[in-house]
């Protein structure tokens, strides 16, 4: 049973071919056996679990259907879940127990599904390899030396390892999509505003977005499907209809335009993975698909400008957790000062504190302009960019990173050189467009992933492209060894 997607799962619970209680526990023994081995959960509610299990087995034998009725997934550790410890990976959050479940959390739970646990990433979002977590590394299926991406490669650990079908999962500056493409999974960040970001621990609010992890196109539509949608409780929250991505995603691509930028290609990009896309673009023009060379001429400023912006922001959210309201707090302080001083300095790690003080400073008084500022209006350029590369294409499509995988360790002394492994991603952040990261091949045995970029409110063309693609190739049907 752990081999099914969510889709074989809705299907097999629909015929009676197992119960959501016996899937339930099977899956539970294996997160228990198997875990320990790459360190993707942070906290297993099985009681929890069984509970759900239970309750939607009861919702189906009175007459009840769903996709997700009965499915089980987990939940990245900064959606708040009623009662249960939501840490965002940090010390400082080590004993917090949220009063109340996110959106996300709410929307899910009401379609039926059984959530096996919390998993783990890096600390308050913070980083790209999900080895910055207070509860230690996360480790990749396909190889345990290596990293599995993040900040959400818990989740993608854990689907990866077929621990369980899919996961929730958020993205900043690609904390979906690269992961996804380090471990041979789908992976869907929609259109900022599409999912609630209520009741998720925020890093960079004009950046973070909810999205899902699964092994296929397909999955994601079907978890999509329950968690977008308005909410009036989030004041970034869009009130557009949501379509049915599910019955969009065998669309013919017949003269569908798809640009490829010019941009991407430059000398930091793996030529193996190069190459591998360009396989991938072959692929889709056999569909039907019409290729054209595009410009993206604002992308070489988008690093700087991230880095400038998801710090200032993070320097502000983070603001909260001072050892007063909740979260840890320094034992026997002096005084006020000292209480903030030290609960801060012992309840933040290191790249925490490093994109704390980045932010400080380019918000600080003298600063603003020069920095704060100036990133903004890149941001702005960058968004013209797309709108007008829009204008000539349907999608884009590129290299979701440029690396494959590096190991444990190796950028943990160069944060620039980690930084540096977002330079695909972060612009659909920065201009708040949706994208997706498919499984489009391997280097050296390691995952590699094409992205795709489209339009605002578009998911479903992303989804109808990747699932078209998936039913031509067979690069997410591919399991780590071992597991």
């Amino acid at each position: 049973m752990h081999h099914m997607t969510l889709a074989e799962i809705a299907r097999g619970l629909a015929d009676k071919m197992f119960s959501s209680e016996e899937l339930t526990k099977v899956l539970l023994a294996r997160i228990i056996q198997l875990d320990p081995q790459i360190n993707s959960f942070i906290s297993l509610t099985e009681e929890l679990a069984l509970k759900q299990a239970k309750a939607a087995d009861a919702r189906r034998a009175n007459g009840e259907s769903g996709a997700l009725l009965g499915a089980p997934i987990a939940h990245k550790d900064l959606f708040c879940t009623r009662g249960i410890r939501t840490s965002s990976a940090s010390k400082m959050l080590d004993n917090f127990k949220a009063p109340y479940d996110a959106t996300v959390v709410a929307k899910l739970a009401a379609a039926g599904t059984v959530t096996l646990g919390k998993t783990n990433m890096d600390e308050f979002a913070m980083g790209s390899a999900s080895d910055s977590s207070w509860y230690g590394a996360v480790k990749n299926p396909w190889n345990l030396e290596h990293v599995p991406g993040g900040s959400s490669g818990g989740s993608a650990a854990a689907v990866a390892a077929r621990l369980l079908p899919a996961a929730t999962a958020t993205d900043t500056g690609g904390s979906i999509r690269q992961p996804a493409a380090f471990t041979n999974l789908t992976g869907l960040k929609p259109t900022y505003g599409r999912v609630s970001r209520w009741g998720i621990i925020a890093y960079a609010s004009s950046l973070d977005q909810a999205g899902a992890v699964a092994r296929t196109a397909e999955d994601c539509a079907i978890l999509l499907q329950d968690m977008a949608g308005f909410d009036p409780n989030d004041s970034t929250s869009i009130d557009e209809p949501v379509p049915d991505y599910s019955a969009g995603l065998n669309g013919s691509l017949q003269g569908l335009r798809i640009g490829v930028p010019k941009e991407y290609f430059g000398a930091g990009l793996d030529p193996r993975i190069a190459e591998l896309i360009h396989d991938s673009v072959k692929e889709l023009e056999k569909l039907g698909a019409v290729i054209k060379q595009i410009s993206l001429p604002n992308m070489q400023h988008a690093i700087p400008a991230y880095y400038v912006i998801a710090p200032a922001e993070a320097s502000s959210n983070l603001s909260r957790f001072d050892g007063v309201r909740f979260g840890y707090r320094c034992e026997e302080p002096k005084n006020l000062t000292d209480l903030y001083k030290r609960s801060r300095g012992e309840g933040f790690g290191s790249e925490v504190q490093r994109r704390i003080m980045v932010g400080a400073y380019a918000l600080s008084a003298g600063y603003y302009d020069a920095y704060y500022l100036k990133a903004q209006k890149i941001r702005r350029l960058i968004k013209n960019d797309f709108m007008a590369a829009f204008n000539e294409v349907d999608i884009i499509l590129g290299p979701t990173t440029p690396n494959p995988a590096w190991k444990i360790g190796d950028k943990s002394s160069d944060p620039v050189a980690a930084y540096l492994e977002d330079v695909y991603t972060i612009t659909a952040n920065l201009a708040g467009l949706p994208g997706l990261s498919m499984p489009a091949g391997f280097v050296d045995g390691l995952p590699v992933g094409v992205q795709l970029l489209a339009p605002y409110f578009q998911e479903g063309r992303l989804l109808n492209v990747a699932h078209q693609y998936q039913l031509n190739t067979d690069w997410h049907t591919r399991t780590p060894t071992g597991f």
